[in-house]
């Protein structure tokens, strides 16, 4: 299949990434387009078209990636879904097929063989009527919870009726419980799971409490450091090493953040938990995708390399070092020292008098 031709197509910029899934259905396409495996880890600039794909048999809403002519695979079903809208608005507006730059990474050699190819879009997602720091989508596979359960009362090593004590939610009530539990728990299975409930409770709750984000790297951290023992009971427990979510979610947290150095760090500590005792191969898969883009942007950060931002984004930033902020609780305004990330939803007397809205203890 082949899609427009490079004067067919409006190139749209931005620094923030945009994932292509199913790369691995198309990995021939891949190696022709960067010229073949030589053994050598890739790192190939591309301008790639996205293509809307009504007839899609599995999903009305597909949204296929071509570069040069060549399908490379989709958004992911979640992202296609939410750009979808935006991709139709700008192909009607400029009377083309829209193109994002990107690269193709990975390759290399790993112990299983030669490494997947992977693909990364550079997008601003207000082009796509999105908020400019849109997360994009983040899946989720197995992490043996479910299987945990089901053998729980058979297994006396482990007790995870603490699970009743939690909303489900993954609210904030949920982080206040959680943190509780885990001040007395020494089974290791049971910490594992608390610690993963609690990781994924403050990345839920990263709108809405100040501190989620800086609490959720400590929590990763603190998981990381109780791998050692947690490791083996996971594959005496279920014969191999299930999704553990915190090595993705870190590296994806890094990359919005562009702190690549970090996306390395938590790609190479996953693929190092996993080794070669993954229950999930695409896990492993995507680590190894990431790890590659990591390097492909330290590679062109050293080199001088950098792509212009958006005109979108070029006429929304400030050049402003405070900016002011409105209390959600008590409607005052007040100032701050600029920065990226989420705004805080109170002010600092607010917060005061509300410790729990940040998670204090």
């Amino acid at each position: 299949m082949r899609s427009a031709g490079p004067r067919d197509r409006f190139l749209l910029e931005g620094h923030e990434t945009l994932e292509v899934v199913g790369e691995s259905h198309y990995q021939d396409a891949l190696w022709r387009l960067v010229g073949g495996n030589n053994g050598e880890r890739v790192r190939y600039d591309v301008q790639a078209v996205l293509e809307p794909e009504p007839t899609n048999p599995y999903d009305a809403n597909a949204v296929r990636v071509f570069v040069d002519g060549h399908l490379v695979g989709y958004l992911s079903r979640e992202d296609a879904v939410v750009y979808l809208p935006g991709l139709r608005a700008l192909i009607e507006r400029f009377g083309c097929a829209i193109g994002l730059g990107g690269v193709i990474v990975g390759g290399g050699l790993r112990p299983d063989g030669p490494g997947m190819l992977g693909v990364f879009l550079d997008h601003d997602p207000a082009d796509f009527g999105l908020r400019s720091n849109y997360v994009a989508h983040i899946g989720e596979l197995r992490t043996g919870l479910s299987d945990a359960l089901a053998t729980d009362l058979d297994d006396d090593r482990y007790d995870l009726s603490w699970l009743h004590q939690l909303s489900g939610t993954h609210g904030p009530e949920d982080v206040l419980a959680l943190r509780r539990l885990l001040v007395d728990e020494r089974d290791p299975l049971d910490r594992h799971f608390m610690l993963s409930e609690l990781s994924r409770s403050l990345y839920k709750c990263r709108d809405v409490l100040v501190s989620a984000l800086d609490e959720f790297d400590e929590v990763c951290e603190q998981h990381q450091l109780e791998m050692g023992e947690i490791r083996p009971v996971l594959l005496e427990k279920f014969g191999g090493l299930p999704l553990v979510e915190m090595y993705r979610q870190s590296a994806i947290r890094c990359q919005k953040a562009r702190d690549w150095k970090r996306v390395e760090l938590w790609a190479e500590r996953g693929l190092a938990f996993y080794g070669t005792q993954a229950s999930r191969p695409e896990a492993v898969d995507d680590l190894a995708k990431r790890l590659a883009h990591a390097h492909a942007k330290i590679d062109a950060v050293a080199a001088g390399m950098t792509r212009p931002r958006s005109v979108a984004s070029q006429s929304t930033a400030s050049t402003s070092a405070i900016e002011t902020l409105t209390c959600q609780e008590c409607g005052s305004t007040f100032e701050r020292a600029r920065t990226r990330g989420r705004k805080p939803h109170l002010c600092p007397a607010c917060r005061a008098a509300h410790p729990s809205a940040d998670l204090s203890h």
